[in-house]
């Protein structure tokens, strides 16, 4: 590549959102088969990179973001965006030093893959930072090797995911939806709500995962109404069980027909999803819920498009 070297680069990458989340029995390397439709929504994680001798990361809360935004999230090398930008490095022989800072806007353990977010940012970043010119389809299989939904941060948008996740096909469809996401003090570790899942189903056959045909036809038709109908997650019984609490909010949510077309917990939970029919239902919702104590809750749209660079002036 040509050009001055940046000494920093600004990348952001959206939360997502699953409208189905179909789960399989465990494969034999741990993982579940899964049968996804992801949604990338309004709520944004933003990572710098600079120039420096090793890896590191800071965080913080973003701008209005609750401080338990950031609850838990690691600043050594478990952190998924220091071990992006080593897999980036390594990738390519080199040895690459970056300072990562991420504003979080995406809960931690929310079912929102925000984790995921900062990982698909920092590719991004490392790579444009480092003048790499990793070509797209090597930083979708990187994406992958670091978790199953970090493909779809890169890819942003609607997308089906199969495999366990990684294996994404976006889809081609118009449509503007409005999400309440009511996101919890408390997060839930995925492993453990997939734990319960596996308890939960000792009594019965699971079967091969598959994206219902209803909602596929609900996104192609752009209809709102019919799209909330269909929304349906494997994972809600587990979540559930684990946090029954969580009821509450989605049945004051779902009495708030027909304003709101769909409720569910996002991925593994604990956030709750309300999918409504307008900007102005979803602010009186959001409003509605915070008034009734549920905690903090964020209004967004989607679909938006995936990790990008913003553009210096941006920064």
């Amino acid at each position: 590549m040509t050009g001055a070297r940046p000494s920093s680069v600004t990348a952001t990458a959206p939360a997502k959102v699953n409208l189905c989340l179909g789960v399989g029995p465990a494969r034999p390397d741990g993982f579940h088969a899964l049968a996804t439709v992801y949604q990338a929504v309004g709520l944004l994680d933003r990572v710098t990179v600079r120039d420096a001798d090793d890896v590191t990361v800071t965080v913080r809360a973003a701008r209005d973001a609750a401080p338990a935004t950031v609850a838990g999230v690691p600043t050594d090398e478990a952190n998924i965006a220091v071990r992006a930008a080593r897999l980036l490095a390594g990738h390519h022989g080199a040895s690459r030093g970056a300072a990562i800072h991420i504003d979080k806007a995406i809960p931690v353990a929310g079912g929102l893959a925000g984790g995921s977010a900062d990982a698909a940012a920092a590719l991004l970043a490392c790579d444009a930072l480092w003048q790499l010119g990793t070509p797209w389809d090597e930083l979708l299989s990187l994406a992958g090797q670091l978790g199953s939904d970090v493909p779809f941060a890169l890819v942003g948008g609607t997308a089906v995911g199969s495999g366990r996740g990684e294996v994404v096909t976006p889809l081609i469809c118009g449509g503007d939806y409005w999400w309440v996401v009511l996101e919890s003090s408390v997060g839930l570790a995925t492993p453990e709500v997939y734990r319960a899942f596996d308890v939960l189903a000792q009594s019965r056959s699971v079967p091969e995962p598959e994206v219902p045909a209803p909602l596929l036809e609900a996104l192609r038709a752009q209809d709102v109404e019919k799209l909330g109908a269909a929304l349906e997650n494997d994972l809600q019984p587990a979540a559930l069980h684990l946090r029954p609490e969580l009821r509450s909010a989605l049945e004051l949510g779902g009495s708030r027909a027909p304003q709101v077309h769909g409720v569910l917990l996002s991925g593994s939970g604990p956030s709750c999803l309300f999918l409504c029919g307008s900007h102005a239902d979803a602010v009186q919702l959001a409003a509605e819920l915070d008034d009734a104590g549920h905690g903090p809750v964020a209004v967004a749209p989607g679909p938006v498009p995936g990790a990008r660079l913003l553009p210096p002036e941006d920064v």
